[in-house]
């Protein structure tokens, strides 16, 4: 009888099906949070930079670490693409669409943070696309923070948004470096 037991127990725990790999939890909720603090953050200073430095000269603050002017940019960051306005728009609402897909699938902070900047600025940017002149998918960015020098002499000049998205793209670089993927597992580990 011990023998019959003790065959027993071999067939059992070969049923067994392996242990699941534990991830991390969703992390879906702090783009919920995150996004639209940065989105609101954008808006706000558009409205206030435009109603305080329309039509006037560049104001010089901290000691002239950055000047406020109002610039209206068709094009991207360092003036690119200045003629394809509606093709940046199309890109960026590529980019709103894909972080919305991955959302669900988040588990990992730093990617969640970093994909919340993004899509915050790429929303952002998009309203100003929309519903600025010269007209809808034409629009043009409102940017007002020139560092060192005006008139984009020094860098070109930006808004929160721009800032938000290279934060964004820069910790979501990182995490790749790292190592760590969006689903909140290692990129070795997947291998």
């Amino acid at each position: 009888m011990s023998d019959e037991t003790s065959a027993d127990a071999g067939t059992d725990t070969e049923a067994e099906p392996p242990p699941r790999e534990q991830l991390p939890p969703r992390r879906a909720w702090l783009v919920v949070i995150v996004a639209p603090v940065i989105l609101a953050a954008d808006l706000i200073t558009k409205q206030l930079a435009l109603s305080a430095l329309e039509g006037e000269p560049p104001v010089r603050v901290l000691g002239g670490l950055f000047y406020l002017q109002i610039v209206r940019n068709p094009g991207a960051a360092f003036g690119m693409a200045t003629g394809m306005t509606w093709v940046l728009t199309l890109i960026a609402l590529a980019v709103v669409i894909g972080i919305i897909w991955v959302m669900p699938k988040l588990r990992s902070t730093g990617w969640a943070i970093g994909l919340s900047l993004v899509l915050a600025g790429a929303i952002g940017n998009l309203i100003d696309r929309f519903f600025r002149a010269p007209g809808a998918l034409h629009g043009h960015v409102v940017d007002f923070l020139s560092p060192f020098a005006p008139n984009g002499d020094v860098f070109p000049v930006f808004n929160v948004a721009d800032s938000s998205i290279v934060c964004g793209g820069a910790l979501i670089v990182l995490m790749a470096l790292l190592g760590r993927d969006y689903d909140g597992r290692r990129t070795a580990d997947k291998k």
